[in-house]
């Protein structure tokens, strides 16, 4: 039989570091098994917070303002010949300067259309003529010294031209036909109007002593009224060509006739703007007749009056107004307004009939 053997202290100690270091042992294998069967999330999920957590600040005063620079408006800029860049003016014809220059037209004086001028502000009115037969249709020189106009005071109407003091009468056409609406060309050489012949009226061109006469239209059908472009190179007419008259414009020797306005109604006298962009012309039924502005293309049609019967417009060599016969006071007097419709003066007040202006230098 054996028998059992007594454990010493030390044999103790031995076995229970043993068994410690076992059990640590196993915990340690336990723990990275448990670690390899759950790996941990590398991108862990946040845990939402709800809104009724976040901390509401209340502010104790205004926040700070911050004021930014105002910008600067640029005017429009319009390149000029030097490459250089100059503002564009906006036309202000509440600004305008007073009128200047001389006005013609035609003045009834005892049963007779004669020939009258004044000052643009409607002072110094002058009779030039004195026949015993029709004179009308004046217009001014370029330089303004010197007046064209129509009368039969031989007999049938032909041209004359007479001094703005009323001197030097002088008449440039003989038996042509019958002559109405003369005017210069901007150098003063030429001469263009209307040409009356067997009842068909066209319009035709001659040097300004009155020599060299001829057509520069021609066909069954009136054109009337010619006009002279600022710089010469075209001429405005009114033609009824295409049916009911309208206004046109052609080059300087008939070529190029195209037609500007498409009215009814349509007056026949017209004139320039001072930049040759538009053209100012009266229409309307008889007795209603209105000033109108247009562009040479056709575009941007403007109607400047309202009643009274208004005809022949006349724009003023610095572009600012444009006179106008109205019957809207009862009797035919001479009225200047600015081209945007304002502005309208009275420059006659006479117990005649003043019509058929024409503005000069």
């Amino acid at each position: 039989m054996v028998t059992p053997k007594i454990l010493t202290t030390f044999d103790k100690v031995l076995l229970g570091g043993v068994g410690c270091g076992m059990i640590g042992i196993c915990a340690l294998i336990g723990g990275f098994y448990l670690i390899w069967q759950n790996p941990p999330d590398p991108f862990p999920t946040a845990t939402p917070v709800e809104l009724a957590e976040i901390p509401t600040v209340a502010f104790t005063s205004t926040p700070p303002r911050v004021d930014f620079p105002t910008a600067t408006i640029q005017p429009i800029l319009t390149p000029i010949l030097e490459g250089t860049l100059i503002p564009t003016p906006t036309p202000s014809f509440g600004d305008a300067p007073p009128p200047f220059g001389k006005i013609v037209f035609t003045c009834f004086v005892e049963q007779i259309d004669q020939i009258c001028i004044l000052n643009a502000d409607g002072s110094g009115r002058k009779q030039l003529t004195d026949f015993e037969a029709t004179s009308f249709y004046a217009s001014l020189s370029p330089d303004g010294k010197t007046i064209l106009f129509a009368s039969r005071r031989s007999g049938t109407y032909e041209i004359y031209r007479i001094e703005t003091n009323g001197e030097g009468l002088e008449r440039l056409t003989s038996g042509i036909g019958g002559l109405y609406a003369p005017e210069y060309d901007p150098t003063m050489e030429k001469i263009v109007f209307t040409n009356d012949t067997g009842g068909q009226q066209h319009i035709w061109v001659m040097k300004a002593n009155g020599n060299n006469p001829h057509p520069l239209t021609d066909g069954p059908y009136d054109d009337i009224d010619p006009t002279w472009s600022p710089d010469g190179t075209l001429i405005a007419f009114a033609s009824s060509r295409e049916g009911a008259r309208q206004l046109f414009v052609m080059e300087y020797n008939g070529s190029d006739v195209r037609q500007v306005t498409d009215l009814p109604d349509m007056g026949g006298r017209s004139t320039w703007s001072p930049d040759g962009t538009r053209l100012a012309f009266y229409a309307g039924p008889f007795g209603d007749h209105n000033i109108y502005v247009i562009n040479i293309d056709g575009t941007g049609l403007v109607q400047l009056t309202d009643g009274g019967d208004n005809l022949g417009p006349s724009w003023s060599p610095d572009g600012n107004w444009i006179a106008f016969t109205s019957f809207r006071d009862g009797n035919n007097e001479i009225y200047i307004i600015h081209p945007d419709g304002t502005g309208l003066t009275r420059l006659t007040n006479s117990t005649i009939s003043d019509w058929q202006p024409r503005w000069g230098k």
